[in-house]
């Protein structure tokens, strides 16, 4: 049975729900979506590389954790549930840093974004993930506009960066 997402207005409340490939084709439906990144205590970011059978940016390298909140689910316990399925990572501390708009033409999310640091092994999930590793702040940089990354951490990215440059 197909996932099925909670569909939002602009201020994030709940007006229905619709499946995930209907909210991945369509714009108009925005949906909720959690992120995490994960940085160890050098500062360098996990990034996963996409696996080749996902429906969104199959084989690019994204944000450490991405997912939606199931019906009903607070936008941290999903990414505490993305944690634990994408990476093997559970009962890390979650750091809240912001909250935005993801709009491209296919898809409208309304994404919460947290931090975690850890340093503890990770086990990516095969059906989720092909690869998982830390990169540095100049590795990243030096790919940036190259189409390693997915527009989104891209976008990501440069959210991140400036929330660090206000701490």
């Amino acid at each position: 049975m197909e996932e099925m997402l909670e569909v939002v207005d602009e201020e994030g409340r709940v007006v229905g729900l619709a499946p995930r490939s209907l909210c991945h084709s369509d714009p108009k439906l925005a949906h909720r979506a959690v992120h995490v990144i994960v940085v160890n205590s050098k500062g360098e970011l996990l990034l996963q590389k996409r696996s080749l059978t996902k429906d969104v940016q199959p084989g690019m390298w994204d944000t450490s954790v991405g997912g939606h909140p199931r019906p009903g689910e607070t936008y941290e316990d999903a990414a505490r549930r993305e944690m634990a399925e994408e990476l093997g990572i559970e009962g890390a501390n979650l750091e809240h840093l912001y909250d935005y708009t993801w709009r491209s033409e296919r898809e409208t999310e309304l994404v919460r974004t947290y931090r975690c640091v850890y340093d503890g092994p990770v086990r990516p999930d095969p059906e989720e993930v092909t690869e998982a590793r830390f990169w540095r702040t100049s590795e990243i940089e030096e790919s940036l506009g190259t189409g390693v990354f997915t527009p989104n951490f891209e976008h990501e990215f440069g959210r991140y960066r400036r929330w660090m440059g206000r701490r």
